[in-house]
């Protein structure tokens, strides 16, 4: 038993001791930090704001940097500090203030030799702020634009292939958002609008592997509407289900969707038969 107190005592005393020079650690840190911002010396203070980025200590570094900022700008230091700056942010995660500073540093610096990395960097973090898919798209959108323009101008940057990447998963991501705001359209009776809406994705995304599946959409939200139609609208718009249907067969001959189509396709060629009588 005594033994087993003893192990307990030494385990409690190991671990009261890490604590303590963690916070000893921690305090030492902080205190030295702070001796650094007060410091008059200007170059003293971007030594260590550099030696805080080498190793990687981005709230530090940021904080060091964005205090010299004043004095730094006009000098042949500050563009170099500056990047830093903005990078700093970038590797913290914040991805609003880099985007922000990626760009004006583009702006103020359109000579430097860092001005390809921060143009990726600038379109990559409003990349990165690109919400989930249930909510506004207004980042993705922008995040989309700002890739695309990255890749028009410079088609060579050794991000390009990164930059193309992730401008197919915006677009995909844009076009789930469309795709489900047109089924929404059809679950609610909305017919007209979810054949608009279909036609509009086809129309955005042409290159899409779903382009059948939109088409088949489009005869079955005609067949739809048609049929739910007062009687004299019927005709003109079961014919509208003919055309759907041979636009989807001449365009996807191999389409898995052909098969039901042709259902909507035959009772539509039926009951334009019955009105003509």
């Amino acid at each position: 038993m005594s033994c087993l107190i003893f192990a307990s005592l030494m385990r409690f005393r190991f671990h009261f001791v890490s604590v303590l020079l963690l916070a000893i650690t921690l305090f030492s840190s902080c205190g030295g930090f702070e001796k650094v911002k007060r410091s008059n010396d200007v170059n003293y203070k971007l030594a260590m704001g550099n030696k805080y980025f080498d190793k990687k200590d981005w709230l530090h570094a940021r904080e060091m940097f964005e205090s010299l900022m004043p004095v730094m700008k006009g000098t042949k230091n500050f563009e170099p500090m500056y990047y830093k700056y903005a990078m700093a942010s970038f590797m913290m995660k914040d991805y609003n203030s880099a985007s922000y500073h990626f760009k004006n540093y583009t702006s103020s610096f359109p000579n430097s030799p860092n001005k390809d990395e921060a143009e990726f960097l600038h379109a990559y973090s409003i990349y990165k702020m690109s919400p989930k898919i249930t909510v506004m798209q207004s980042n993705t959108e922008k995040a989309l634009e700002v890739l695309q323009t990255f890749v028009n101008n410079n088609p060579e940057s050794k991000h390009a292939e990164e930059a193309n990447k992730y401008i197919g998963e915006l677009q995909s991501k844009l076009e789930e958002k469309a795709a489900i705001a047109a089924k929404l359209y059809f679950n609610i009776s909305q017919y007209k609008a979810a054949t608009v809406s279909y036609k509009n994705i086809q129309t955005d995304y042409p290159t899409s592997n779903r382009m059948d599946e939109y088409q088949f959409m489009i005869v079955k939200a005609n067949y739809k509407f048609a049929k739910a139609s007062v009687k004299d609208k019927q005709e003109e718009r079961y014919v509208n289900v003919l055309s759907a249907y041979q636009e989807l067969v001449d365009t996807y001959p191999q389409s898995k969707y052909i098969k039901e189509a042709e259902k909507y396709f035959s009772i539509a060629s039926d009951n334009i038969k019955k009105l003509k009588k």
